[in-house]
């Protein structure tokens, strides 16, 4: 199965490669990116959003609440794109996918904040707290397992 899904994906890879990007930003490219990724929007965006549940002044959960609702969904859209970057790079750089911790560590967060975002997008199954409660804590492990992410990343950086 890795040798097909490499093969899918080797003329996408080759194709980036055809920039002649420095080996520089093919290696650390990613990295990078999703680093500030995780630890600036994906930290800013889980502390709005138990900031907005545990603020005890209205303006300033409104304010939390907005600012997590408007910027979760961008999240989310930057590290989907950022998890097809890291496996198209592992593919330029030789390295197989699926014996990546890195990978499949990518991978359940991708399906974590999935299910998050369905929970959310349910309108919290129409409003039950325990929904509302599922979605904390879930997107809290979500941030956990992006955490693990990047320190198998900056291993797995090191190791190529």
């Amino acid at each position: 199965m890795a040798d097909q899904l490499t093969a899918w994906l080797k003329p996408i890879a080759d194709w980036f490669a055809g920039f002649n990007t420095p080996e520089p930003i093919v290696h650390w490219g990613h990295p990078l990116m999703m680093g500030i990724v995780i630890f600036v929007l994906g930290v800013y965006v889980a502390w709005a959003g138990w900031r907005g549940r545990t603020a005890e002044e209205a303006p300033t959960r409104a304010k939390a609440l907005a600012d997590h609702k408007k910027l979760a969904p961008m999240m989310f859209l930057f590290i989907a794109l950022g998890y097809t970057g890291g496996v198209l790079s592992l593919v330029m750089q030789g390295h197989p996918i699926l014996q990546s911790s890195h990978f499949w560590t990518g991978s359940a967060a991708i399906g974590i904040l999935g299910l998050n975002g369905a929970i959310s997008a349910s309108k919290f199954g129409g409003g039950k707290p325990a929904f509302r409660t599922a979605h904390a804590y879930i997107g809290s492990i979500a941030m956990v397992v992006l955490f693990v992410h990047a320190a198998l990343g900056v291993r797995l950086g090191l190791s190529i």
